[in-house]
């Protein structure tokens, strides 16, 4: 019974009219989505008189700035993009993924961390395989990551799995321990200090959302009675690098990021540090499209 009140439904509507509904809800205008659809005004308005009928919604009421949707077209817009994507895969004739003939912009969200430990690794073989292609890095916001994916402005993304937004597809890249990072010559990094030592070091802290002097290792210390003496707060590893190689301070790092310094040594802390794991992010909307599949393997086998 539901798949025949299914088809009856179906019979209904007109595969355009979903097209215009789709490009009306996100224009939000009718002038601007006849535009894009190559249709005149008036025909436009017609098609959406008939939505109205199909749905029993007015979907889109007049604004201040434009129209705005009803709660039954916001309902719709997720699900209708996805079923006319769905479709438009499906009629699209198959063809192979050629990197080398490929004009491709990629975009990708990640934090320093994620450029120098994945992104830059992938890099030079990007370029070799897939020259006529160009790759724009974007700074990682979580909070507006999975918007970002849904609405096509990222392609990929790299963040940690602790704070990776549920909804998107992902695959785990690798799991990252942190050390203990100093000068090369450090007068308390020639061993690995006691604990005691460590809390009495200059600690400097990478601080993402600006201005913490607390993390993961402050809380470990707490559980232990302990606190240790944070000195400085950093927003990116780019500077501590330099902090780090300049000063006495010492840190917290990512094994990953120093184990090739010439500039940094590292010693293990006096305690289990918890680490991360680091994730490759990316909507449903390119899961199956070659060239988004071409990309993902790529950057995954770069590591």
């Amino acid at each position: 019974m539901i798949g025949i009140a299914l088809n009856n439904s179906l019979r209904r509507v007109d595969l355009n009219l979903l097209v215009t509904l789709d490009t009306l809800l996100d224009e939000r205008n009718v002038t601007r989505a006849a535009q894009r659809l190559h249709l005149s005004q008036p025909t436009v308005s017609v098609q959406l008189g008939k939505l109205r009928d199909i749905f029993n919604d007015p979907l889109l009421l007049p604004g201040p700035r434009g129209m705005r949707p009803t709660a039954r077209a916001d309902e719709l817009r997720e699900p209708l993009r996805q079923a006319l994507e769905s479709l438009e895969y499906a009629v699209a004739p198959s063809s192979p993924f050629d990197p080398a003939q490929a004009r491709q912009i990629w975009r990708i969200a990640a934090s320093d961390y994620g450029e120098s430990t994945i992104v830059l690794p992938a890099l030079p073989g990007l370029r070799m395989a897939a020259p006529g292609t160009r790759l724009a890095i974007l700074s990682l916001s979580p909070t507006t990551l999975a918007r970002q994916a849904e609405q096509g402005d990222i392609d990929l993304a790299f963040h940690i799995s602790e704070e990776a937004p549920p909804g998107l597809r992902r695959r785990s890249m690798f799991t990252e321990r942190y050390v203990l990072a100093g000068r090369r010559g450090h007068p308390r990094l020639k061993r690995r200090p006691t604990l005691a030592q460590f809390c009495k070091l200059d600690h400097v802290i990478v601080s993402p959302v600006g201005g913490g002097f607390q993390g993961p290792t402050d809380a470990v210390l707490a559980q232990r009675g302990m606190t240790r003496n944070v000195a400085l707060s950093v927003p990116h590893f780019l500077f501590l690098d330099s902090v780090l190689a300049n000063t006495d301070l010492v840190a917290m790092v990512p094994s990953r990021l120093v184990r090739n310094s010439r500039t940094l040594q590292t010693v293990e802390p006096p305690f289990e540090a918890p680490g991360f794991e680091m994730l490759m992010l990316w909507h449903e909307r390119v899961h199956r499209n070659p060239a988004h599949q071409w990309l993902r393997e790529h950057m995954a086998k770069s590591i």
